[in-house]
This record gives C-alpha cells, sequence and structure tokens, in this order.
C-alpha cells in the first residue's frame, strides 16, 4: 500500500504546473515573467527585452531561413547561427574543388563574402493578441465550418492590413492554445543574406551522429552570414550595390564565460512542441511512431554511409542529406527513452483521472474520452501515413520526377531544379534505398492498407528488387539530357516514376487523407475545449502556448544534470575533451591539424567549448543566442541532451537540457583556425 501511495503521488506531481525553469514565453507578454526573471538573477528590464517603442533584444534576433534562429552582433548586419543551419548553403557553395565543409570558408573581405539564392532572415516588428479580433462575428452554436470562416475572413484582412512588400512586411495570425487565443505577428523579411565564414565540419560537425544529442559535447556548430540591405537599409533582392544592414539592436559579446547557477536567457524560435496532449497521443508517439520511423531512418542512413564513405563526391552530395536524416532519428530515440523512463504515458492518465473528476458537470465533461475516442479512429491510418511519408516519398528519383511534372503542367521553367537535383544525386544510393523502403512497406503496413496498386507490383516483377531495376532501367528521370529537353507535361505521361508517384499519390488521397482530415478536424476541436479546460482547471498555473516558430522566450541556469544512478554530467566542456576524443581513423572525430598543433604548443586545456543549462528548447532554437543577466551573448544554442529529447512533450527539470556553443570558443575558432579575427574589429565586447 505504502509503495502504492508513493508511486501515485509521483504521477501526481509530475503533472503539476509548470516548474523550475519549463516555458517558452511570448516575448510581447514578457512583463508577466520578468519578476521571476530578476528574482532569478536578470538585471534588465522587460523593455529591455521586448518593445515596440525603442530597439530591444528582440530586434537582434531572427528566424533564420525557414527553421532556426540567429542573431546580430555588429552594427553592419553580422549574423551568427549554427553551422547545421547554414549546413546546406555551405553545401551548396562546395565542390570537389572547393570543399567547404571539410575545408571550411572564410572570407577575407567584404567582396568574398558568397550570396545564398533563396536563404532570408526575418526579423519580428511587432506582435500583437487578436483574439477578439479574429473572432469577431462568432456567436455560440455555430458550426465548425462557419467559426473556420469568420476566422479565415477576418486572419486575411488582419494580414493585408500589415503586410507592405514595399517595405518587406510580412504578417500572419497564429492560433496560440489550440485555437484558444490568436496573435498577429508582423515581420520584416531581408532577402539578401551572404556566406561570411563556417569552420571545418570536423569543428563545426564534431562527433557527427554519435555525439549528436549527447553530452559531453565538444561541436563548434556556428557559421556566420552578414544580411544586406538597400541603401535605404530597406529589405532588397541581392545586388552588388546593396550594403549591411544596420540594425536597431546588436548583441554585445561576453567573455567572461560561465559558472554553474550563472542566470542564462534564450531568445529564439522554437518549432513545434506538444505539452497538452492526452495520454493516447503520447503512448502512440513512444509505442508506435517513433520505433518504426527510427527503423526506417536506420535503413536510410546506413545505405547512405555507405557510399559516402567510400567517395569524397558522394560524401559532399549527400552530406546535408544525411544529417537531416540523422538528426530527427537520433532525437526519436531519446525521445522514445525518455517518455517510457519518466511514465509520461501513466502521468498524463493520472491527470486526466483528476480532470474527470473536477469536469463532472460542466462543459468539460467527457472531452478526454472523446479525445481518446478520436485518436482511436486515427492512429492506424496515420501509421499507414507515415509509412508513406517515411519510405515511399523519401524515395528521390519519385520526388523529383513529380516536381518535374509539377514544373511543366504550370509551364514553369525547370532548369533550376534540374541542376540542384542531379548536382546532388547519386543513383546507386536511391536504387538500395527503393529497395529497403519498398520491403520495409511490404513487411510492416496492414494488408488493409495497402494500396492495390503496390500488391499488382508485387505480382507483375515477383519481387522489390525485380521492380527496382526495371523502374530505373525505364524512367527518362535517370537521364538528365532528357529531362532537359522536356518541354510539355504530356512528354512523361507513362514514365515508371510518375507512374508510381502518382499511384501512391492517389491512395494518400482516397484511402487515408480522408480519415486523417477528419480526424484531424475533430482533434482540433476536442482540444480545444481541453487546452480551455486545462486552464480553467488550473486557474493558478502559468500556461505557455505550444511552440510554432514564433519568437519566444526561455530562462533558466547553467547546471549539470545526473542521466543515471551514479554519474553527474559536469556543465562545461573543453578543448582537452576534443583531444580526447581525436581519432583520425574516424570521419567524425578526425579534427583539424591545426587545431592538434595549436593544442600541442600548451595552455588551450581549458579552452572552453560547451555548456549545458536548463533552458526550454526545441528544434527551431538551434542559433539561438543564449543571453546572460545582463544581456551580452554568452552562447549559441545548438541541441539538448538525449535523455531529455522528451522535452517536446513533457519537461524533467531534472535531466533536460539546452547544449550550447561557448561563444569563447568561436572567437577562438574564428582566430587561431580561420585566421579571420578581422572580424573582431566590427564586434562589440562587454567585458
Amino acid at each position: 500500500m505504502k509503495k502504492a501511495f508513493l508511486f501515485l503521488s509521483a504521477l501526481l506531481a509530475a503533472a503539476l504546473p509548470a516548474m523550475a525553469d519549463e516555458g517558452m514565453w511570448l516575448p510581447s507578454l514578457i512583463s508577466q515573467r520578468i519578476g521571476d526573471m530578476q528574482a532569478k538573477g536578470f538585471r534588465l528590464t522587460a523593455e529591455d527585452v521586448y518593445s515596440v517603442n525603442q530597439a530591444s533584444l528582440k530586434d537582434a534576433v531572427v528566424l533564420f531561413g525557414g527553421g532556426c534562429t540567429g542573431e546580430l552582433v555588429s552594427d553592419e548586419g553580422l549574423l551568427l547561427t549554427n553551422h547545421h543551419c547554414g549546413y546546406s548553403y555551405i553545401q551548396r557553395h562546395s565542390s570537389v574543388e572547393h570543399d567547404y565543409l571539410k575545408d571550411g570558408f572564410w572570407a577575407m573581405n567584404r567582396d568574398e563574402e558568397l550570396p545564398n539564392k533563396g536563404l532570408t532572415v526575418s526579423f519580428l516588428d511587432h506582435m500583437d493578441e487578436v483574439t477578439d479580433l479574429v473572432l469577431k462575428g462568432y456567436e455560440p452554436g455555430m458550426t465548425e465550418a462557419q467559426r473556420d470562416s469568420v476566422v479565415k475572413v477576418n486572419s486575411d484582412r488582419l494580414v493585408r492590413e500589415s503586410t507592405d512588400p514595399d517595405k518587406g512586411l510580412k504578417a500572419n495570425v497564429e492560433a496560440l492554445f489550440y485555437g484558444n487565443r490568436y496573435y498577429l505577428f508582423v515581420f520584416r523579411v531581408y532577402r539578401d543574406v551572404r556566406l561570411v565564414g563556417a569552420p571545418p565540419s570536423s569543428i563545426g560537425k564534431f562527433g557527427g551522429d554519435t555525439d549528436n544529442w549527447m553530452w559531453p559535447r565538444h561541436t563548434g556548430d556556428f557559421s556566420i552570414f552578414r544580411v544586406y540591405a538597400d541603401k535605404d537599409n530597406n529589405p532588397a533582392d541581392y545586388s552588388p550595390d546593396n550594403v549591411p544592414y544596420r540594425p536597431r539592436k546588436f548583441f554585445k559579446i561576453s567573455r567572461k564565460g560561465v559558472q554553474e547557477g550563472d542566470f542564462t536567457f534564450v531568445y529564439g524560435c522554437p518549432g513545434s512542441t506538444q505539452e497538452y496532449v492526452m495520454s493516447d497521443q503520447v503512448r502512440y508517439v513512444a509505442e508506435q511512431s517513433d520505433p518504426q520511423k527510427i527503423a526506417l531512418r536506420t535503413q536510410r542512413l546506413d545505405i547512405q554511409k555507405k557510399y559516402m564513405s567510400a567517395s569524397q563526391a558522394v560524401r559532399i552530395q549527400y552530406s546535408s542529406k544525411n544529417a537531416s536524416v540523422a538528426n530527427a532519428w537520433k532525437k526519436w530515440q531519446g525521445e522514445e527513452k525518455g517518455i517510457r523512463r519518466m511514465r509520461t504515458v501513466a502521468s498524463k492518465l493520472a491527470y486526466e483521472q483528476r480532470f474527470r473528476e473536477w469536469a463532472r458537470g460542466t462543459r468539460y465533461e467527457g472531452i478526454v474520452d472523446e479525445l481518446g475516442e478520436i485518436y482511436a479512429r486515427r492512429n492506424p491510418t496515420y501509421l499507414a501515413y507515415e509509412y508513406y511519408n517515411e519510405a515511399v516519398r523519401t524515395i528521390e528519383l519519385l520526388s523529383f520526377a513529380s516536381a518535374v511534372q509539377s514544373r511543366l503542367r504550370a509551364g514553369t521553367p525547370t532548369e533550376d531544379l534540374i541542376d540542384s537535383f542531379y548536382k546532388d544525386y547519386y543513383q546507386p544510393i536511391d536504387e538500395e534505398t527503393f529497395v529497403a523502403m519498398m520491403t520495409s512497406f511490404d513487411r510492416n503496413v496492414p494488408e488493409r492498407f495497402k494500396p492495390d496498386w503496390f500488391r499488382e507490383q508485387l505480382a507483375k516483377y515477383g519481387s522489390v528488387a525485380a521492380w527496382k531495376d526495371d523502374l530505373y532501367a525505364h524512367s527518362l528521370f535517370i537521364d538528365r539530357e532528357k529531362v532537359a529537353a522536356l518541354r510539355s507535361v504530356d512528354e512523361v505521361a507513362g514514365d515508371p516514376a510518375i507512374e508510381m508517384y502518382d499511384a501512391f499519390l492517389a491512395w494518400y488521397r482516397k484511402d487515408l487523407y480522408p480519415v486523417i482530415q477528419e480526424t484531424g478536424a475533430a482533434l482540433r476541436v476536442a482540444n480545444r475545449t481541453y487546452m480551455q479546460g486545462q486552464m480553467d482547471f488550473e486557474p493558478q498555473r502559468d500556461f505557455y502556448p505550444d511552440a510554432n516558430l514564433t519568437l519566444r522566450i526561455a530562462y533558466g541556469q547553467v547546471k549539470g544534470y545526473s542521466p543515471y544512478d551514479g554519474a553527474y554530467y559536469y556543465p562545461v566542456s573543453t578543448l582537452k575533451g576534443i583531444i580526447e576524443k581525436d581519432n583520425p581513423d574516424i570521419f567524425d572525430y578526425n579534427i583539424p591539424q591545426v587545431l592538434r598543433d595549436i593544442y600541442a604548443q600548451g595552455g588551450h586545456d581549458g579552452q572552453p567549448v560547451c555548456f549545458l543549462a536548463t533552458n526550454h528548447t526545441t528544434g527551431g532554437n538551434s542559433g539561438s543566442p543564449v543571453i546572460n543577466a545582463d544581456g551580452d551573448l554568452i552562447g549559441i544554442n545548438f541541441d539538448r541532451v538525449w535523455e531529455g529529447t522528451m522535452s517536446d512533450i513533457a519537461f524533467n527539470p531534472d535531466i533536460c537540457r539546452n547544449i550550447s556553443l561557448d561563444i569563447r570558443y568561436l572567437l577562438f575558432v574564428v582566430d587561431q583556425v580561420g585566421h579571420a579575427s578581422y572580424l573582431f574589429d566590427e564586434m562589440s565586447f562587454a567585458d
């Protein structure tokens, strides 16, 4: 009985309101958190953090591309982000003759900085709650379709009123708390962003997949860009006449370093979390979704690495693709283990039981059971969809064929698409991936979900291998010259790659999408009710909205952790650890000779590299500035510890840690490895 009581108490404690350093807070509401931040050591004001009327820290932070964060560190538009955030752009500029991935890249003057087509950075101009405006005209009793119509009309109007292409202003309305609140975000988007510097991948990606998500970490995960504008400081397309952007605010850099217990503050754009979902969804993630995606990506990674290790050209071609596949693959493994270790499903069930008891006689009665019924309808079909997404749609030939078909149908040029695809395509990898993915699809997707067309192909060829041979022998999309000669969509009709892509797409639209759409709509309504119910159930709790790639604040402290019994990880790693891991025979641990030479000279044992903190971060926070109590830059966020990756679903203050590059290591590499210390002349140092 005593054990049962203690176990129940632990579950209830895990379901209590957000505590410790959990939370991704909206900058415009930071005045509600500033007292707690200051009590923990922060020495600035809410206006210093976020202001519309004066320059504030928000003006030094950008959404980098479509899924990372960056920060300005000079009055001439100099920008820092992660190496892995800039990786695809570094890769595009690389070749066997100029292997910037392997050797690094350093522009020694402005003329050497490299433009990056399609890369943008977005500054938050302002954000406002617009719930009342978005729901204006909505009346209780309206159908969900009528509500959606009201929301769309009002949101579109707000976006139109706030958008100004001439000034680079782009607006969007985001639903927070599952549609219980709405916010308008207005960004100023700059379109001329140039590569200034990047360390060799043996520094910027040191440890590779082995160290990814792990501590201790020794990765110099940074790259340097510069934002350009027209002569009036407004956004402009790339032009040699553009000049460095003059920001309202940029970060001073602190060289003082960090100590355990120091206040830390992450300002960035976290991508996606689901902190408030019910137990059925958590169980699906841990027991079905993550395991099957991990298995599929393991096969793809093994195939890619086999060919990448045998050829420098293939390694360059697939470096960015491989890193993209590996990142989520490793994260899902930690997430699955973390959910099990924390007994998150059991914690959610305990919370839901308390909620049920409170909800009796209220409008929330029955909502938990309703959600469970929706998930029961959705999850089998959704698992088949995830196989479609992770297996069929990862075959490069099929995706390329479909993209060309779409361009031809629309009458738009295909040259850039063709150049991009063939530059980074290696057919043996794709062929082997085809066999692995189609074999897994056949073995693991339940018969009732398999497309009839898929069964027919297997019957026709007798094996996946024979099917592969025929596909790659007869598709014209293998031949660059034939694709470049295409002028009409009619010319690709009947191509086996098009036929396969279209057959699976038709299956998805007919058999999967209707169920996913219906249950998705039902979940939106039910989760909106459940979310409001949770807020009414715990009025004393400080709720923060799930991440959605909009600017957020997370604060905490430098702190180590104990991943398992008998072990404690200190919160700082040093250059000594890099030398200890150095191994010329292993690609991920083969550091540049210059780093060995510097270390051999002595005096660098204690050179800091990375540090841990308790900030609540996720994907999208990559590249985020890590700030000290005075608002100065001390690091660049780039990862989380493997044992804490379940923080997208459940944050545990004991083991959830974010990993950041110590800014002093960036300065060390720029100076000692890149010999680009001229960049320091435009930076400002706080100490």
